[in-house]
């Protein structure tokens, strides 16, 4: 399998996460330039206890002024890297088939989050859906190519084959809070009755209100679940 590997990073090398750059051969192993590597702002400890969302250090409130305002339907959230420092990159691993950075991304969060994953006891690693006509179009889904990876390096399984995006929505960057709510109205549908979960874990590129992940949680508090937990590679600053 290594060996397969290696002859398709020759053929096809990989290139850089962060400059998107080919990397060298000993690069490979690393999967980012170094020197790129030190560009990207990772979330710090000071965050909000609900979504994890950067607080400001001059700010010693539990949760941020979002989490204060709305009742999240999830128990807490965690994100790998403040979102100005890897913008581009998520970028092109949505829009461009940049799908190799997905290796990259579910090992950092993997040396970043996973001691605190297993000691959750998550039953499944859920990527949020993308809806058919769309995925069809763009050829994969990212979040679910970020959670693949991350499940084969944490040992949580991944399905992706339980909740599915049951109508096209809108583009949510361009609605406010409300219009994100009442766009993700009924828009997911659990379709798998015979996997019963105590514990998941919920799947995304970027936080940024929540509302995402709250339909998607609602739908598995009404199938039995009990802790719902999410993870996105990137979010941003409180205001």
């Amino acid at each position: 399998m290594q060996v397969i590997e290696n002859v398709l990073n020759l053929i096809y090398p990989r290139r850089c996460p962060v400059c998107d750059n080919v990397l060298r051969y000993k690069e490979s192993k690393d999967l980012v330039h170094e020197e790129c590597k030190k560009k990207i702002k990772y979330i710090g400890s000071h965050v909000c206890e609900k979504c994890g969302k950067p607080l400001k250090l001059s700010d010693q409130s539990e949760y941020c002024a979002d989490c204060m305002a709305i009742r999240h339907r999830f128990n807490r959230g965690f994100s790998v890297f403040s979102y100005r420092s890897i913008s581009g990159s998520i970028y092109r691993f949505k829009y461009m088939g940049r799908r190799e950075y997905a290796d990259f991304y579910a090992k950092e969060t993997a040396r970043k989050f996973g001691k605190r994953l297993k000691r959750l006891e998550i039953d499944a690693i859920i990527p949020v859906p993308m809806h058919k006509d769309k995925q069809y179009l763009r050829g994969y889904n990212q979040a679910a190519e970020y959670a693949s990876k991350l499940s084969k390096l944490t040992g949580i399984p991944m399905y992706d084959d339980v909740i599915v995006r049951a109508r096209a929505t809108r583009p949510m960057k361009e609605l406010d809070l409300r219009g994100r709510r009442n766009n993700l109205k009924k828009a997911f549908n659990i379709i798998r009755n015979d996997v019963k979960f105590k514990c998941i874990l919920i799947i995304d590129d970027i936080y940024t209100t929540g509302s995402t992940i709250d339909e998607i949680a609602h739908e598995f508090q009404m199938a039995g679940v009990k802790e719902i937990y999410f993870l996105t590679l990137a979010i941003g600053q409180t205001t």
